[in-house]
């Protein structure tokens, strides 16, 4: 049985996971951490967990986190999971990372869109990417797993077909998103307060959101070459869920047929990436490790859309999918 440590036990991408965990034949949550005034009993931090799970909340001590578990799904912030991640590597943990400390790999960028300098270089290119339809290959074996971005992973999913095949321009792509509230995290400001949110829907970080160069860094790598993105983001009055609808110029002459036979190829034989055949829901991706993903021409364009969940797909789910391949699991365990 693997031994799994949550650090940042409290959000709701941790909730999530231990939600799955619950569920998984293979592994099971041993040690979970948070700051001092965040701790207590899991089930009376979150309700739902209620006679599912005895397990407090309690300060991380490295050497207890290294005695009790084989693995860490880190949950906290960019900016401070490096600074601990280092560590629980030294201690012979195996981490999944779901802050973007260890995404890109130019420090560079990673410190014009944060804004904070990265104490942990070393370990960057130690880190697999772990979007496991596309590099399922590099993940098995690392100790270090940087989980994507919810918006990346559904980006990608719906782009990298077509960049991959050239079928599409790299340098005129317009990702136009919508997110669910629960992106904003467990403590949100003011603009994502109830009275703000309800019957609300509204753009944020114009030409400037973090998850940009990270969207343009994996399609460049599936495509072979420099590949551009204008990506913004909105958000919506609902829970979970977003979805992707994304504009770019054919390089030549496309039918539907010869995309949908494109899109087969790529995630014919993928668990978690579905072909529904038509623009995805957010409702039939909800709670679920889905992607749903479409693409159709009109007026000269390509348009692809695609879904998921952010909580699961997006954050819980795949760091699951990927701890699974760390261990040498079938990556739907736990997750079906």
């Amino acid at each position: 049985m693997i031994r799994v440590a949550i650090i940042g036990a409290t959000g709701y991408t941790a909730s999530e996971s231990l939600a799955i965990l619950l569920r998984h034949t293979d592994a099971e949550a041993t040690y979970l951490t948070a700051l001092p005034e965040e701790c207590g009993p899991m089930a009376e931090i979150f309700g739902v967990l209620r006679d599912r799970i005895d397990l407090d909340v309690v300060p991380l001590d490295l050497a207890r986190a290294a005695e009790l578990a084989d693995v860490v799904l880190c949950c906290l912030p960019h900016k401070v999971s490096m600074g601990f991640v280092p560590q629980l590597l030294e201690a012979g943990l195996k981490v999944v990372d779901y802050s973007a400390d260890y995404r890109l790999r130019d420090v560079a960028v990673y410190e014009a869109y944060y804004k904070v300098e990265h104490t942990d270089r070393d370990n960057i290119a130690r880190a697999a990417f772990g979007l496991p339809e596309l590099f399922r290959e590099s993940i098995v074996g690392k100790d270090l797993v940087a989980n994507p971005g919810c918006y990346p992973t559904c980006a990608v999913l719906g782009l990298a077909p077509l960049v991959r095949e050239g079928l599409i321009g790299s340098d005129d792509i317009v990702v136009n998103m919508v997110s669910g509230a629960s992106g904003a995290g467990r403590r949100p400001g003011l603009a994502f307060h109830f009275p703000e949110m309800n019957e609300n829907y509204f753009a944020y970080a114009v030409g400037t959101h973090r998850h940009m160069p990270e969207i343009e860094q994996v399609l460049s790598d599936v495509a072979g070459r420099p590949v551009t993105v204008l990506f913004q983001p909105h958000v919506a009055p609902f829970t979970r869920g977003m979805l992707a609808t994304v504009y770019a110029n054919p390089t030549r002459s496309v039918s539907q047929a010869e995309l949908d036979d494109l899109y087969t190829e790529a995630y014919g034989d993928e668990v978690f990436v579905r072909l529904p055949g038509r623009p995805p829901q957010i409702t039939a991706i909800a709670g679920t490790n889905y992607c749903d993903v479409w693409a159709t021409t009109a007026k000269g364009k390509v348009i692809v859309f695609s879904a998921l969940d952010n909580l699961v797909k997006g954050a819980a789910g795949q760091a699951i999918q990927n701890m699974n391949l760390l261990f040498g699991l079938d990556e739907a365990t736990g997750l079906l």
